[in-house]
């Protein structure tokens, strides 16, 4: 396979227009983009505790904060406060929405499934190995019928919403803010050891796990890097998700969630399985990322400079 064969992405991003909105919403120096970014998670904040709380009346009762109903009120209320604060600051910076790495054209296109066939192969390239060393076995299937292809249609849905959101919320607007001001790659270190601290919160979580998602985070913004939006990262974040809980049906950042394909098991040593947390906590999938930075890098070769990084001035 030749470097050109993904030298060509489906969104080639040019050149923005010059931003028309106020002159404090322009400045590039630290203070005031650190300033714009408070403002954008405040409003991304505000806006998605209101929405949860609308529909948190609008359906009342108690319900397992990891039922299918609240992963989906919950992750569509945190992405509809990511999005709407970015349109705002959108309007206020006289900039496009598309130039926070979300273009609408090509959305869910060539790069997004690019991505999806990426996130698939790294999950199962990881199972296969830890398989090989005797430490998971699939097991028997947990659901038939119907039930598999509604599952299986869910689980899709939702973490091609769970890949939106925290995309775009770590690798979107504050990404293109900050690399205004730090330029693009020490933002995306901050931005990527700031994506593995918020998993700490997660039951079952590891030290390790946390490690591996930073890892993770820096594999994605390299795709933005390269390919310009993040689409590729998107779709790529949804299927490994995907393929670890439903597919191969084991623990997702510490949670198996109900719902999963077979009744698969996994041990074995920690550095190899991943313990409580699971593979993406595997030694395994420390290698499959090195080795998918390689990959990625000769199918999608360097670009020239565009709007990810501060001009010279």
């Amino acid at each position: 396979m030749s470097d050109a064969t993904f030298s060509n992405p489906e969104i080639s991003p040019q050149a923005s227009p010059p931003p028309t909105g106020h002159r404090i919403f322009q400045s590039q120096s630290l203070l005031f983009i650190l300033l714009r970014v408070g403002m954008y998670i405040a409003l991304s904040t505000g806006i998605s505790f209101a929405v949860l709380r609308v529909a948190a009346a609008l359906m009342p009762g108690a319900h397992s904060s990891y039922s299918p109903r609240v992963l989906t009120i919950s992750e569509t209320g945190s992405l509809a406060g990511a999005l709407a604060a970015a349109l705002i600051m959108s309007q206020l910076e006289g900039r496009r929405f598309g130039d926070y790495g979300l273009p609408a054209r090509g959305a869910f296109g060539k790069l997004f499934w690019q991505g999806a066939l990426f996130g698939l192969l790294e999950i199962s390239a990881v199972i296969g190995f830890i398989a090989a060393l005797g430490s998971y076995h699939f097991g028997p299937l947990a659901i038939h019928g119907m039930d598999l292809f509604r599952w299986a249609t869910f689980w899709f849905a939702l973490f091609v919403l769970v890949g939106l959101y925290e995309e775009f919320a770590f690798r979107g607007y504050v990404q293109f803010t900050l690399a205004q001001a730090i330029h693009f790659w020490p933002a995306a270190v901050l931005l990527s050891v700031a994506f593995g601290l918020v998993h700490i919160t997660n039951r079952g979580e590891s030290k390790l796990g946390v490690t591996g998602v930073m890892l993770a985070g820096l594999f994605w913004c390299f795709t933005l890097r390269r390919t310009g939006n993040l689409w590729f990262a998107v779709g790529m974040h949804a299927s490994f998700d995907f393929g670890e809980t439903f597919l191969y049906s084991v623990p997702d950042s510490g949670t198996v969630f109900e719902g999963h394909l077979s009744n698969a098991t996994l041990a074995g040593p920690v550095w190899l399985t991943g313990g409580t947390v699971g593979p993406e906590a595997s030694v395994c999938d420390f290698v499959m990322i090195l080795i998918l930075f390689y990959v990625f890098h000769r199918l999608y070769p360097p670009r020239t400079q565009g709007f990810l990084e501060r001009p010279s001035l």
